[in-house]
């Protein structure tokens, strides 16, 4: 026996249900039955798989003065009294916030500094329904209920793939990234937006939190900011040589004259002396280098930039303040003295 439904209403207890279909199978809504929209929903009327109204919130009676299109598809000759099968859709017209969305596989990105590389990204956003009834009859269906974990996958690939056209036309390096994440992102949110609006969703609020490059490419960013710090290759690897003579005097003088410590200390003071002829070699073929680049003015300013002087009876060049060619041993300063 059929039972008249004379209340209709639903209220979402779960806080992510979009859809709810009312009433079950096999039940019969009256006419003249009272339809309760709660605030933030819509609801529509099915019957014969077509959508006849959709009713905003607030208490309707269902009678041919505020229902004509369903009464008069449904005028019967016993009167309006009659009860009817049909669907009620509520749907939830809240703002969903804090939806994931993400690359489950890397993305590729042709950059013109590292070729053709593989970029992750992810972020979240919030969307609503604003058309009830386009968004049933394209996504929702004849499911009788149906949650944000639904269209959460289906929302997700249409991001992904407006990713992939938005990296392309606004990016050239991940190097400029960081400069370019605001236009990146708003790019990105318009193009969803679009896409969005002709399943009857708002696209609320769009974040991308971040656009990462794989392991080895970070390593290779990091590899060259390190390199553009040190500068001149050559100027830094005699400042290291000279510093590790720095270290080995220092060696020598805390290694003392006898046992182990002693022969530490000479086997320190050893190198001390080999590294000491062999520096102002370095640095005469790295001037010598900096002469053939950059002429007289070059190799002038790095001999100020390293503090170094030239032996007048060979050329060799010697750290500022030696007071003996590490090369021909002749007596540096001689000439000031003189005077």
């Amino acid at each position: 026996m059929s039972q008249f439904i004379e209340v209709i209403n639903w209220a979402d207890e779960t806080g992510n249900t979009m859809v709810y279909r009312f009433p079950s199978a096999d039940r019969d809504i009256k006419v003249g039955a009272q339809l309760i929209v709660m605030q933030n929903q819509n609801a529509v009327f099915f019957r014969d798989g077509k959508s006849l109204d959709t009713f905003g919130p607030g208490r309707h009676t269902l009678t041919s003065l505020n229902i004509p299109i369903i009464t008069k598809a449904l005028s019967l000759p016993t009167g309006f009294e009659t009860p009817f099968k049909a669907d009620v859709y509520f749907l939830n017209m809240k703002v969903f916030t804090d939806l994931k969305w993400g690359t489950k596989e890397p993305v590729p990105f042709r950059d013109k500094e590292f070729a053709m590389i593989r970029l992750r990204s992810f972020g979240n956003f919030a969307i609503r329904v604003t058309d009830a009834q386009l968004f049933i009859n394209t996504i929702v269906g004849s499911q009788s209920l149906y949650m944000t974990d639904s269209i959460a996958d289906f929302l997700r690939g249409i991001i992904i793939n407006r990713l992939n056209d938005v990296l392309g036309e606004n990016l050239e390096t991940i190097l400029d990234l960081a400069q370019n994440y605001d236009e990146i992102s708003a790019g990105l949110k318009a193009r969803v937006k679009a896409d969005f609006d002709k399943y009857g969703l708002d696209l609320v609020d769009f974040f991308i939190e971040a656009i990462t490059p794989p392991d080895e490419v970070q390593k290779m960013i990091d590899e060259r900011a390190g390199m553009a710090a040190v500068g001149n290759i050559g100027a830094f690897a005699q400042f290291q040589a000279a510093k590790a003579i720095r270290d080995l005097g220092k060696g020598v003088a805390e290694g003392g004259a006898g046992g182990a410590n002693g022969a530490a200390g000479g086997a320190g003071l050893g190198m001390g002396f080999g590294m000491g002829f062999m520096l102002p070699q370095m640095m005469m073929q790295q001037m010598f280098q900096n002469q053939q680049m950059g002429g007289q003015q070059g190799m002038g300013n790095q001999q100020q930039q390293l503090q170094v002087e030239q032996c007048p009876s060979c050329g060799s060049l010697n750290f500022k303040g030696s007071k003996f060619c590490a090369n021909c041993g002749t007596k540096l300063g001689e000439k000031e003295e003189k005077k």
